[in-house]
This record gives C-alpha cells, sequence and structure tokens, in this order.
C-alpha cells in the first residue's frame, strides 16, 4: 500500500469517524529502511526537519516534517515505499531522486503554468435539446449542458448551468488559473462575492461578470430556475481553495489589476445601447476595455423587423462564439449549409469564415464573444 496514511485519534473507532472526530494528527507512512540513512537523505538532502523519533538506544521509526507534510519512517512497516512529489518555486529540471528506502522523490512546479492548448477552430453548432443525457450533474447541485463540446481542441470551454432549486449554495473561497472567464445571466439571480469589490451583490438576467485571473469569490446564494453560460480559456484549467481568505474584505478597489485584467459587473439596467447596421442595436459589455484588449463582448438585439436585413463580418477572430438568447434566425457561413436557430442555441464559427445572419426574428437576440476584441 503506497503512502499509508496514519491517522491519530484517542479511542479511534472506525464506525466513529466524522468530520466533526478529534483528529490530532495525520502521517504519510514511509518503509524506514536503513532509518539512519534515510533520515540523513531527508533532513540534508530535501530540508525536512526531525520531530521524534524511538526508541533512543535502537531507534525504529521517526517522525519528520516539511512543506506543510509530516512522514513517518517506520522499520515495521513494508508497503511500498511510494512517490514524494516536491513543488517547486521555479519551473526547471531536477532528476528524480530515489531515497534510500527507495521512496521516489519527483520535483515539480508549485504552481503549474496556465497551459494553452493549440487552438483546433471549426464550425460548432449546438443545440438546445432538453432531453435526457443533455444536462450532466455538476458540484453544488448545479447542472450542466455543454456548448462546445470539442472545445476547440482544448482552448475555450462554454457551459449553459442552471440550479432548479436555489436557496444558499454550498461554496468555498476559491479562485481560477484562467487566461479568460465570463458569466452572463440569463434567468434568475445569485448573490456573490468578490476579493476587492465591496459587499456581496446580486447579477440578474441580463447581467454580466468578468473574472479576472486568480480573483477570489465564492457563490452565496441562488434563486430557484437560475441560469449562467459561463465562457472560460483554457477549457481545462485549475481550482484553488483559499482557506486564509474572508470574503468580503472590506475594500472597494474598482481600478484593481489582476493578472492584467480588472473586474467587470455589467449590468443590465443601467446599459447604453447602440444603433449597428442593418437593424441591430448592441450594449458593449466592457470586456475589451477591462481585458486590455484580450476579448471583447456584447448583447445585439433586432430593431427592425425585416428578413432581407442581416449582419455579415469577415471572421479574422481567433474564436467567435454566440448563444441565441431570444427569437429566431439563420446562421450562413461560408463552408457549411444554412443553419435555422432558436433561444437556447449556440454556435462557434471558424477563424477567418465568412458569416452573416438572416430571417431573424423580430425578437432576436445574441450574446457574443470574440478573441481578440
Amino acid at each position: 500500500m503506497p503512502g499509508l496514511i496514519r491517522i491519530m485519534r484517542k479511542h479511534l473507532h472506525m464506525h466513529e469517524i466524522s468530520a466533526g472526530s478529534d483528529i490530532e494528527l495525520a502521517q504519510c507512512v514511509l518503509p524506514a529502511g536503513d532509518l539512519a540513512q534515510t533520515m540523513r537523505f531527508f533532513i540534508e538532502t530535501l530540508g525536512f526537519r526531525l520531530d521524534a523519533i524511538m526508541p533512543a538506544d535502537e531507534p525504529r521509526s521517526a517522525q519528520l516534517s516539511g512543506y506543510g507534510l509530516r512522514l513517518l519512517l517506520d522499520a515495521e512497516f513494508h508497503g511500498d515505499p511510494g512517490v514524494l512529489r516536491l513543488g517547486m518555486a521555479r519551473d526547471e529540471a531536477h532528476a528524480v531522486l530515489v531515497a534510500p528506502n527507495r521512496t521516489q522523490i519527483e520535483f515539480a512546479p508549485a504552481r503549474p503554468p496556465l497551459h494553452m492548448p493549440p487552438l483546433q477552430s471549426r464550425l460548432c453548432i449546438q443545440r438546445m435539446d432538453d432531453q435526457p443525457g443533455n444536462w450532466k450533474a455538476g458540484r453544488a447541485g448545479m447542472q450542466y449542458r455543454d456548448l462546445i463540446p470539442d472545445r476547440q481542441g482544448g482552448r475555450f470551454i462554454a457551459s449553459h448551468i442552471r440550479i432548479p432549486r436555489g436557496g444558499p449554495v454550498g461554496d468555498n473561497v476559491h479562485y481560477h488559473d484562467i487566461q479568460l472567464q465570463l458569466i452572463y445571466c440569463l434567468n434568475g439571480w445569485v448573490r456573490l462575492v468578490y476579493e476587492d469589490q465591496g459587499e456581496p451583490f446580486v447579477m440578474r438576467a441580463g447581467d454580466c461578470v468578468l473574472q479576472p485571473p486568480q480573483i477570489r469569490h465564492r457563490v452565496l446564494e441562488a434563486s430557484d430556475g437560475l441560469e449562467v453560460i459561463e465562457i472560460g480559456s483554457p477549457a481545462e484549467h485549475m481550482t484553488w481553495l483559499d482557506h486564509r481568505m474572508d470574503l468580503p474584505t472590506g475594500r472597494h478597489l474598482t481600478e484593481r489589476d489582476y493578472a492584467g485584467q480588472r473586474f467587470v459587473f455589467h449590468q443590465q439596467e443601467h446599459a447604453r445601447w447602440s444603433p449597428q447596421p442593418g437593424g441591430w442595436t448592441r450594449r458593449d459589455l466592457g470586456i475589451a476595455t477591462a481585458t486590455g484588449g484580450l476579448a471583447g463582448a456584447c448583447v445585439i438585439r433586432r430593431t427592425v423587423e425585416e428578413a432581407a436585413a442581416d449582419t455579415s463580418t469577415l471572421q479574422q477572430k481567433q474564436f467567435a462564439f454566440a448563444f441565441v438568447l431570444a427569437g429566431s434566425m439563420q446562421l450562413h457561413v461560408d463552408t457549411a449549409p444554412a443553419q435555422a436557430l432558436a433561444a437556447g442555441d449556440a454556435f462557434v464559427v471558424p477563424a477567418g469564415v465568412q458569416q452573416h445572419y438572416a430571417n431573424c426574428s423580430a425578437d432576436c437576440e445574441l450574446l457574443q464573444l470574440f478573441l481578440p476584441a
């Protein structure tokens, strides 16, 4: 059994273990091998410290600690010596070491760098189809619908998320190692709190939040029937829990820089709409300014009912995503047949592909996100 975990507890009985039990100590148990040599290796080579040893005249076990880890080198334990991975401050090559007790020592970055997979740009159309299997169970009672199943090679993820039954959300203060993350509220409301962004606030239908990289935040409460669209890059990224920070922090720093981006809370009720060609009007979500041009996002909606009026664009963007918020339309691209779309449908248009919208209903409305802005 590699890396046996030994838990020290007074009067321990297996059926009594629970989240509220009085556990006092946890140790990773390793075979001692030649205890003197193994101790010397862990202390002098790896920088652990000796905390306890017994017996004094002919030691058979030693307790060591370092880097938030407790080890018990036990001459009476003959299990697998296991693997110990040490997180380094710098990303540099290190040889794998083998301790005298045969424990393998690996070195890796303590904070792995953000990995951006190569973009595989292709047309993707995902329709709203509330059939079994389309929604997947997620964390904290949330349900997920995948809007970009191919992930564009792992570069992007977009999810339609809903919470059928609202109330307090079992969330913790956490943050993400990401390049981009945007949340748009479709229905209902959700109460959130963010690091250095004042008191908790409520995001309602039509509102949008840009979560900059590594900003600490927490979801507090949601209404029945909450639905949001969440778009992120890369598709797979690390989420870290921060057990030391309490939110709110008591500060409201609207211009604070988070890894080159600023926090955005866009509220629909205060938004300005600007006319666009082809019978459309547009509200900018403030993403381009806050990300320094990394991405741009907007909502567009019809202002006239003319089947001939459309919007045409030669997409030179790295990524162009749209979600139909309301109404119906036809999507025309130069690489595929026309596609009839309705509320709840989403699509990605490949880079460099010409597209236009046609036969749009009078209530047609779309959420759009582009990289770069």
